[in-house]
């Protein structure tokens, strides 16, 4: 083979081993820093988790069709981010199981996992604190794609609502 072409191979596989180096040095630094940037995007979002947010169910009866009543809600909307699969029982009383295990942002920008147990007769939820980093050890980076989806989807829908204003006001000024 030509010598060229074999130190040129050669230069190339070298370039792949540093890249592949530098790809692992950056993803440890992403992977130990999560926590920091979730708590970043979380303080970047807050002002508009009352807006775009859902005012989530803490608990409720069931009728034998189904149906809830007397609902009571979380006091601050929040928004949903991620969904894990639930533990066994409930940190405030292990003899109520899991059904749904859901990790939220609220209002004041702080982490929240719910956590609700559904029976015949009645719905009702934990919600426990959590810190950025405890958020990424259980949801992972599903977290971050949905705080920047939240905001990438409400700033399309404001898009649209100011195009929208400014033609109703070029029609009232004609």
């Amino acid at each position: 083979m030509d010598p060229i072409i074999e130190e040129g191979y050669a230069r190339l596989l070298e370039t792949l081993g540093e890249l592949q180096a530098k790809k692992e040095e950056s993803a440890s630094k992403v992977q130990e820093n999560a926590g920091a940037l979730l708590a970043r995007m979380a303080a970047d979002t807050a002002p508009v988790v009352g807006r775009i947010g859902l005012d989530m169910l803490r608990r409720a009866k069931r009728e034998a069709s189904g149906e809830l009543y007397e609902q009571e809600y979380y006091e601050k909307k929040m928004i949903v981010l991620g969904k894990t699969d639930p533990l066994p029982y409930r940190p405030d009383d292990p003899t109520r199981p899991v059904d749904t295990q859901i990790c939220v942002l609220g209002e004041d920008g702080n982490f929240f996992e719910v956590m609700y147990t559904t029976t015949e007769i009645r719905i009702d939820s934990y919600l426990a604190p959590m810190t950025p980093e405890e958020a990424f050890d259980v949801y992972g980076y599903d977290l971050a794609v949905m705080l920047y989806r939240a905001l990438y989807e409400y700033a399309g829908k404001e898009e649209e609502l100011m195009a929208a204003l400014a033609r109703t006001l070029e029609y009232l000024a004609s």
